[in-house]
Parts: C-alpha cells; structure tokens; sequence
C-alpha cells in the first residue's frame, strides 16, 4: 500500500489547514488509518486514527481543534486542523495498518 500525504505549508497561529492522504487502494480494505506527527528532536506521536467503521480516536492535545475524517470515494483520508499552534509545527505522516504503510510525511509550519 502506497500513501501520498499533502496540504502542508506555513501558517499562522489561530489559522487551519487542511491534510490529505491519498492511498493506492481502497481504503475499505484498511483496517486503522492514523495521522501521526514528529517535531524536530522529538518522538513520532499519535494525532488522530479512524477505522474503517468511522470510530475515531484523538490525542487529547488535538481534541476539539482536529477532525479526521474518510472520503472512501477517492481512498482519502482528511485532518482538519483548526486553531493551529506553533507548537503543532511538525511533520506529519499516515499510517495504514495492518499494512504498516507510511506515507512521506508533509511539513506544517505554525507561526506565532
């Protein structure tokens, strides 16, 4: 299974962006989808998963300001991030399992 994430970019404290990630087959088949991120220096962290049934799961650092939801149609899965803070600076990753697929990772940039 192959993952392309994009929507990353620069952006300035209080604003959003949108994430996506996009995989090579239908994410039917995808048992868990995770949105996970790593600062520079820092450990690779959970943000966000969705399973195929649509149960989500958030880290409570992200709760009330993401949503992670699935666009089954063009195998995509989406991060709203919203209220973003410098200290969500990262680059973010999507995982599939139990594939144990990660994409490349897209850059997000917040300014304060």
């Amino acid at each position: 299974v192959q993952l392309v994430e994009s929507g990353g970019g620069l952006v300035q404290a209080g604003g959003s962006l949108r994430l996506s990630c996009t995989a090579s087959v239908s994410i039917f088949s995808i048992r868990l989808m995770y949105w996970y991120r790593q600062a520079p220096g820092k450990q690779r962290e959970m943000v966000a998963n969705i399973a195929a049934s649509g149960n989500t799961n958030y880290a409570d650092f992200v709760k009330g300001r993401f949503t992670i939801s699935r666009d089954n149609r063009n195998n995509t899965i989406v991060l709203q991030m919203n209220s973003l803070e410098p200290e969500d600076t990262a680059v973010y990753y999507c995982l599939a399992m139990p594939f144990g697929s990660w994409g490349q990772g897209t850059q997000v940039t917040v300014s304060s």
